[in-house]
């Protein structure tokens, strides 16, 4: 279709840009949104917009707005580093959501899911890598996710990568995997650093995104164009339990890409530790049942010997396992009496012989009366 362009004047009132045609129509454009209210006629505004309005918002589908971000660009990494990044995915929906199919468009960059299926207001991640070993300087793919609704249909969305592999800048190992640490000990690793170009080259500061994490370099080698460091990476023993994903920069003297990322990841676990740490409900209807289940693990055999919570003890009921074992699965059942209701609790799990209890959080939405009569009708 060919749109001629039109005279149009063009004024503000009220925050909102007026612009309108000869023949009077009004075309209302929201800045910076750009959303449109109503128009009586497509009009080319050249000075403005350079294309019809009509055409400006493409709204995300469904799927697309539960991911953080719509693309992943790794930046400029060394050659042999992990290049691996977990997009947050949110499901904001009231219903369930399948992660049905998780596919990658070329052999540089494989992709996987966090979760099966999440519920309401449950996050997950999916976890894409680029390889840095069998593929060098500028690499682009595609990412494909499948989400779906049972009843409502699927939806594919199309996730665009790219990274700039180095061909100068080697590490081996590709990164800190520190694997599983106890909790109060700390831990170290050493990455090698290799530079293959400027005689001169140099390592100028280490930076760390996490205040737990320290590290330094020591040149091992200046020949013939060949500069090799080792950097020495240290957890410190006051890092608190959780899972560990962090990165740290290499800040060299190279005017054109002066940083080198690298990751540092591993886990930091006490004695006893709980999975799920926050147990999502999901929607809840008053007066109904919902079992869970959580895990209590431990290194040697335990014993628990009670369970409490901090504000509602009607509505959940959880039986403490009777003999020590290494492993206790909890059932725990939730009715709700009241809604409509968030619900944010946080349990203490006592342990005989145990100073301090564990914890775990659990989350939910109870729904108000009419979903109870529609769910017993």
């Amino acid at each position: 279709m060919i749109v001629r362009p039109q005279l149009v004047q063009i004024g503000v009132k009220d925050g909102v840009t007026q612009v309108s045609d000869l023949q009077g129509g009004l075309v209302e454009i929201r800045f910076p949104m750009l959303s449109i209210r109503r128009a009586s006629s497509c009009l080319v505004v050249m000075v403005v917009l350079g294309v019809c309005p009509s055409v400006l918002a493409q709204e995300l589908s469904w799927a697309a707005k539960m991911l953080e971000r719509q693309n992943v660009d790794f930046g400029v990494v060394a050659r042999g580093a992990d290049a691996v990044y977990r997009l947050p995915v949110k499901n904001i929906y009231r219903d369930p959501i399948s992660i049905t199919g998780v596919r990658t468009s070329c052999g540089c960059s494989a992709a996987t899911k966090s979760h099966e299926t999440l519920n309401s207001g449950e996050e997950g991640y999916i976890e894409i890598k680029m390889d840095t070993i069998k593929f060098l300087r500028e690499k682009t793919s595609n990412v494909f996710v499948t989400f779906s609704i049972p009843g409502y249909g699927a939806s594919e969305v199309q996730i665009p990568l790219k990274v700039y592999i180095r061909t100068d800048v080697v590490l081996t190992p590709g990164a800190a995997n520190f694997g599983v640490v106890d909790l109060g000990q700390g831990a170290e690793k050493k990455i090698g650093i290799a530079y293959a170009g400027r005689p001169d080259w140099k390592i100028l500061d280490v930076k760390s995104a996490n205040p737990n994490v320290t590290a330094q370099t020591v040149e091992t080698l200046r020949q013939n164009g060949t500069v090799n460091y080792d950097l020495i990476v240290k957890l410190a023993p006051g890092a608190p339990a959780g899972a560990l994903r962090t990165q740290i920069t290499l800040v060299t003297d190279d005017a054109n890409s002066p940083n080198v990322p690298v990751l540092v990841e591993g886990s930091v676990e006490s004695d006893i530790s709980i999975t799920p740490a926050i147990v999502n409900l999901g929607p809840l209807t008053a007066g109904q049942t919902k079992v869970v289940q959580v895990v209590v693990k431990g290194r040697k055999p335990f014993q628990i010997s009670k369970v409490e919570s901090t504000q509602d003890a009607e509505t959940f009921k959880i039986k403490i396992p009777q003999s020590p074992a290494v492993v206790h699965v909890l059932q725990m059942s939730a009715t709700p009496v009241n809604s409509p209701v968030e619900i944010d609790e946080t349990f203490s799990v006592l342990i005989d012989g145990r100073s301090e209890p564990v914890t775990f959080r659990v989350t939910g939405r109870v729904t108000g009366t009419q979903a109870l009569k529609a769910a017993t009708e």
